[in-house]
């Protein structure tokens, strides 16, 4: 079953991404990514960027969330499934002012790790200056490969 949500829920997620994009730690790209992640209970989980001098090891916004989620014990149970995703991305203090914003190619992987251990394909809405785009997450990462790959 695909769940659907009103403007009024996304533009909510929206505003959680960009209130965690203003937490980013990003003293050298100084473009700061904030996502929030809305679990069937209700609840989100919000993450930001976390950059490094050692650059490989900076940190995206969407798996410092799933890492939140994931770490706190909860593996789609007390929490249930990942239903959305919003990811915003810019200046300080000006995110979703730019171009769209989309997930790179490695938390699109980490967000289907979630997805599929609650059985869902949460939809994503990456915000940039013209509204967000919305799509689902197997339209981002078609032919994912997942938990269910290795059982």
């Amino acid at each position: 079953m695909t769940k659907t949500f009103t403007t009024d829920q996304r533009d909510a997620l929206l505003a959680a991404a960009r209130e965690a994009a203003a937490r980013a730690y990003a003293p050298y790209s100084k473009f700061h990514v904030g996502a929030a992640l809305l679990m069937a209970d209700g609840s989100v989980v919000t993450g930001a960027n976390v950059e490094n001098a050692s650059y490989g090891l900076s940190l995206c916004a969407e798996t410092v969330a799933v890492a939140g989620i994931l770490s706190s014990g909860d593996r789609a149970g007390d929490k249930g499934r990942l239903e959305a995703v919003a990811v915003t991305g810019g200046a300080p203090g000006a995110p979703g002012e730019g171009d769209v914003v989309s997930p790179c190619g490695r938390c699109r992987q980490v967000l289907n790790e979630i997805a599929q251990i609650g059985g869902s394909d949460p939809l994503v809405w990456c915000d940039g200056r013209d509204g967000p785009v919305e799509m689902r997450l197997s339209q981002l990462l078609p032919y994912a490969f997942g938990p269910a790959n290795l059982l």
